[in-house]
């Protein structure tokens, strides 16, 4: 049973229906009860998503509630729903460690921002908690860029290299390539990065009335409604590495903004009057080359030349298509284990036909291949391949998926190898070379 996104806890039942359909409305998972005895029960430290309890409620109170909630994992964010004239309960409350507390009767937008934020907030708490987990186990740079092609061997180089520095960097990439994995590996491979927070904010995602709200953060007072002060998502990177995904979605405006926080690592919270040090490194990111919009004047040219003294250019998968198998393969074990599914074989035909097609969505693409595999649904959507190829190109990729497929198979012995296909050891090898594999890519 899959975690929703809020727990919410109220004994009035007309208050707990209309919440519920608001929050689903909004795209929100929400799970409802009305005593927090039985809310306690589905509560784990792995809960991916926040709590919104009433405070006065018979049996367990929402105060008792907070308690056993942050027993199980401090950091949950738990929005607490006050009367009129209850609010020195929701100011102890917050002493307790409650995220955020809203009075009734509360507009719409100010519980949607509330839930919004704490959504937020535990995301980057469990990320950062997976990060520690896996680096104890295997913090090399083949763990967090996948792949043995000559693009990711020279990628995985240029990354170790950026890494011992504070330079900034500017990625680019089509979609699905990996521009945030890169910025994480940048920041884990730095020798304490992994003690540092890194802080994913992604700029075409923010709502644009509410985006210098959520980037610089504001103080009380700042504006009508400012009644506590606030820290900005860039703050919350402060010492660390923030990664700033499709900064050429931005206005002007707020480039000019942006700017002036790169240049003096310090950020001004609306109202403010000192700035707070930052201390960070910015990693920036782009489906396209920022160049052309820097001509068109919808790019700042000074903005580019801070954020790029080092630009990585991210290689499609249909540029690395040695890959495929040993990627398809990764996959396809974490699905099955993360699905508590039996791991199916990939056949040499199945590599063929993955071959075969353009993935314009690359390595997103493939993960979700790899998932529908496993769940035995990948025939349920259409399959684009790569058309307009003469006959001897098809013929080359059949040949070089049975290769590779065989490879994979036999762990990448050469001996087994050429036995199965009917080869004698120098075709095989001639084989490899014209296809660019090696032998190293596929033994485990």
């Amino acid at each position: 049973m899959s975690d929703p996104d809020i727990i919410l806890v109220d004994d009035d039942e007309e208050i707990r229906r209309s919440l519920s359909q608001q929050l689903e409305l909004a795209g929100h998972d929400v799970l409802a009860f009305a005593r927090a005895e039985r809310a306690v029960e589905r509560i784990g430290p792995n809960f991916g998503g926040i709590v919104v309890s009433d405070i006065k409620m018979p049996g367990m109170d929402g105060l008792q509630f907070l308690d056993a909630v942050l027993q199980v994992d401090m950091t949950i964010p738990v929005v607490m729903i006050t009367g009129h004239g209850d609010v020195p309960l929701a100011v102890k409350a917050l002493g307790k460690g409650a995220f955020d507390f809203i009075e009734k009767p509360f507009a719409k937008d100010r519980m949607t921002s509330a839930i919004e934020r704490g959504l937020e907030h535990r995301r980057l708490v469990l990320e950062l908690r997976e990060l520690r987990e896996t680096a104890t186990v295997d913090s090399s740079l083949d763990a967090l860029i996948l792949g043995q092609s000559a693009p990711i061997v020279e990628l995985r180089r240029k990354v170790q290299t950026i890494a011992q520095s504070d330079i900034d960097v500017l990625i680019v990439g089509a979609t699905g390539t990996g521009k945030e994995h890169v910025a994480r590996a940048i920041h884990c491979t730095r020798e304490r990065g992994r003690e540092e927070p890194f802080v994913t904010i992604d700029l075409t995602a923010l709502p644009e009335a509410q985006i210098e709200t959520e980037l610089f953060g504001y103080v009380s007072g700042a504006f009508p409604g400012a009644t506590r002060s606030r820290i900005g998502r860039l703050e919350h990177g402060r010492g660390g590495t923030i990664f700033l995904d499709e900064i050429g979605s931005i206005s002007l405006s707020l480039q000019a903004k942006l700017l002036r926080v790169i240049e003096d690592r310090a950020v001004l919270p609306l109202g403010a009057t000192e700035r707070v040090p930052l201390d960070a490194r910015f990693v920036a990111s782009s489906r396209m080359p920022l160049e052309p919009l820097v001509a068109a004047g919808e790019f700042r040219d000074d903005l580019l030349y801070r954020i790029n003294p080092v630009t990585i250019h991210l290689p499609a998968l249909s540029d690395r298509p040695e890959d495929l198998p040993s990627l398809f393969q990764r996959f396809v074990t974490d699905a099955a284990r993360r699905f508590k599914k039996p791991e199916p074989a990939i056949t040499p035909e199945k590599l063929i036909e993955l071959g075969n097609r353009t993935w314009a969505g690359n390595m997103r693409e493939l993960r979700n291949a790899a998932e529908l595999f496993v769940l035995g649904l990948e025939n349920e959507r259409p399959i684009e391949t790569a058309s307009g190829r003469t006959l001897a190109e098809r013929m080359d990729r059949i040949e070089r998926g049975i290769i590779a497929a065989t490879l994979a198979a036999q762990n990448g012995s050469l001996k087994a190898t050429y036995e199965v296909l009917g080869l004698s050891r120098k075709t095989l090898y001639d084989k490899m070379q014209k296809h660019g594999l090696r032998r190293e890519e596929f033994a485990n």
